[in-house]
């Protein structure tokens, strides 16, 4: 039996960047990946979704021009050209994440599915290995709300969306968070009538609530009928029946959640629990109960996110192999809902830091029509939202803009390092342009300490008007 110092189970990006760091530190490291390396990230999410924004944009882009003087373009855009660009972005990226990449690293590749067979070994495809430490990376797939008739409709799934020929007619999207917005806007750009179905009173419930009303204010202009608080009663082939009717469909995507990826892995004879959720239970260091293995990303059910599966399976292979605790920060994990405009948040919302440090917290919002930048290009309906708590530090941030991913990126470092909105603004910004947002929202803070310190400032200039030079 061939004994690794790491074995990984999962090639999606927590354990790619597992098993890489490993590679890098010279341990005997093996991947075990039942079906292609890559993961949901490159094959089903991110990926090809933002490949496909990025056509849906373009097309978008194009009947605006006709304002212009150019020539009107069709109502409904080529779908399978559409996807060849997105199969071209996959295309371009999968040889980073290949078995020859790996390879490279140190890292040795096995296809097939795995399975414990004790607390230190386990079944990897046709054999058996045993391992010094191990990281669960088995991530998650599409689950099905409990909504009578659904599953049996066969609807489209995140997963499978990639896999339409023609462009829906009618296409009516269960679940209003990130990923229903994102390919609910796609659809409508690229010439489907999209009905966007969401159980809770708002999208994207998780953000702030202006961000979900600017959200919604932009896909019902651009034609899509948003449908909140509703709650689908059954679905038959070609409709969805709940209040107030039957909404009909030619394709029906399902976006209603995820569940772990644990049901093969035979955890029980590793000593590993989930938990009520069906998440690898973990502590801290990401370790399980049996500490020699440790479990990243989707299947920990602490992150939906690429870049936090990535962070934690650099983590868990750095303490397993080296000791060296490299604790992830859950404070500081900027998320991006990649609609037009995007939604970026880091942190707390303003409800939550009311909540948790009540009189302490602060809220600072400043809209994009104060912003230069968005005036010009004639996109104003954004703002950005600062959120203080103690001592006046950043313990969250809202941006909602074009590109507002991007921007994020520095308010999750402000919030990571404790910064005040004076030290914020200390940076310099590139004007003009979108990051100018955060920069004034942070000197509207930064003038009202000044106007509440006007007595003392006054005084100040008082006494240096009769110093003499």
């Amino acid at each position: 039996m061939s004994t690794y110092d790491l074995v990984v189970i999962g090639g999606g990006s927590a354990g790619l960047t597992a098993a890489r760091t490993a590679g890098r530190f010279g341990a005997r490291t093996l991947l075990v990946e039942r079906d292609r390396l890559g993961g949901d990230c490159l094959w089903t999410g991110c990926v090809p979704s933002k490949a496909l924004l990025h056509v849906a944009a373009d097309v978008q882009a194009a009947r605006r021009a006709s304002a212009y003087g150019l020539p009107p373009v069709p109502d409904r855009a080529d779908l399978a050209a559409a996807m060849g660009e997105v199969k071209r972005a996959i295309g371009a990226i999968e040889p980073h994440d290949s078995p020859e990449a790996l390879s490279r690293l140190g890292v040795e590749v096995a296809y097939g599915a795995a399975a414990f067979t004790g607390p230190r070994s386990l079944a990897a495809g046709d054999r058996e290995v045993s391992f010094r430490y191990a990281v669960i990376a088995t991530g998650s797939s599409p689950a099905l709300a409990p909504v009578p008739g659904l599953a049996e409709a066969g609807p489209l799934t995140s997963d499978t969306v990639w896999e339409l020929s023609g462009l829906p007619h009618r296409l009516v999207v269960l679940g209003g968070g990130p990923i229903g917005c994102e390919l609910g806007q796609a659809f409508t750009r690229l010439g489907s009538q999209v009905t966007l179905v969401e159980a809770m009173d708002r999208l994207v419930p998780r953000e702030e609530p202006r961000a979900s009303g600017v959200l919604r204010e932009r896909l019902e202009a651009e034609g899509v009928t948003v449908l909140t608080g509703y709650r689908a009663e059954r679905v038959d082939t070609g409709a969805v029946h709940g209040p107030g009717g039957a909404i009909p469909y030619d394709a029906l995507l399902a976006v209603t959640g995820r569940r772990a990826n644990t049901h093969t892995l035979a955890l029980d004879a590793a000593g590993v629990e989930l938990t009520a959720t069906g998440h690898v239970r973990t502590d801290r260091r990401l370790r399980t109960g049996n500490h020699r293995i440790y479990a990243a990303g989707d299947v920990t059910g602490r992150s939906a996110f690429t870049h936090l599966g990535g962070t934690q399976g650099g983590a868990a292979a750095t303490d397993a192999l080296l000791g060296v605790r490299r604790p992830v920060d859950y404070r500081a994990v900027p998320r991006v809902t990649y609609t037009d405009p995007e939604i970026a948040r880091v942190g707390l919302t303003a409800d939550e830091a009311r909540e948790r440090y009540g009189d302490t917290a602060r809220v600072h919002t400043l809209g994009n029509d104060r912003l230069d930048r968005a005036v010009a290009d004639g996109r104003t309906e954004g703002f950005t939202t600062l959120v203080l708590g103690p001592r006046g530090k950043i313990v969250g941030a809202t941006v909602v803009s074009p590109r507002a991913g991007e921007t994020i990126a520095h308010l999750a470092a402000a919030v990571r390092r404790g910064w005040t909105p004076s030290d914020y603004a200390r940076t310099v910004h590139p004007y003009p342009g979108y990051a100018d947002g955060p920069w004034h929202t942070a000197l509207t803070d930064v003038y009202d300490r000044l106007a509440r310190g006007s007595g003392a400032i006054g005084a100040l200039l008082k006494l240096r008007r009769g110093v003499r030079r």
